[in-house]
């Protein structure tokens, strides 16, 4: 017997004024999937990564290499970690769409494919970006390479474009 597909779709967040002066966010919600809010940064959300390091230098390099480290008053990407498999293990079957934080699709994917938390610090994720998973029963999988414009074709070729190379081949 087959388990119903389930299907979640990630968009990332556009960047919003504290993220583009790179600032720590304040967990933005995610309507309706409470475990999908944002990351808690406790006492240095709306500060930058510049002014934490000039305060406390050997906390934040805690926080960078150290899944376990939390910041003052805030939640650690393990915590995040689990924060958000617990709500991808309890969703229904179906599609599932939502709009989060750049650090919870990190979260998920490390969930999903069972990576070691540490793997959180070296995904990168593009504002606006989509990022499908898919499972059943548990077992997650990752869509990668989806077109940043479904409507837009993909190249039939790899490597220059045959009618713009110069040389002798060129004209084979």
């Amino acid at each position: 017997m087959k388990t119903p597909l389930i299907r979640v779709r990630l968009s990332r967040l556009p960047l919003d004024t504290a993220a583009r002066q790179g600032r720590f966010g304040h967990a933005r919600p995610c309507p309706g999937y409470e475990g999908l809010r944002g990351l808690d940064a406790g006492e240095w959300a709306g500060r930058t990564l510049d002014e934490v390091a000039a305060e406390d230098p050997a906390a934040l390099q805690a926080w960078m290499t150290d899944p376990g480290y939390a910041p003052p008053g805030g939640e650690s990407v393990d915590a995040l970690i689990a924060r958000v498999g617990a709500e991808l293990a309890g969703l229904a079957a179906g599609t599932h769409r939502m709009a989060v934080e750049q650090a919870v699709v990190r979260a998920a994917v490390v969930y999903a494919l069972e990576l070691p938390a540490a793997a959180f610090w070296r995904l990168d994720v593009r504002p606006e970006s989509v990022t499908t998973l898919t499972g059943r029963a548990g077992r997650w999988n990752l869509l990668v390479g989806q077109p940043e414009d479904a409507g837009q074709g993909l190249p039939q070729h790899f490597g220059p474009d045959p009618a713009t190379r110069s040389g002798p081949s060129a004209a084979s």
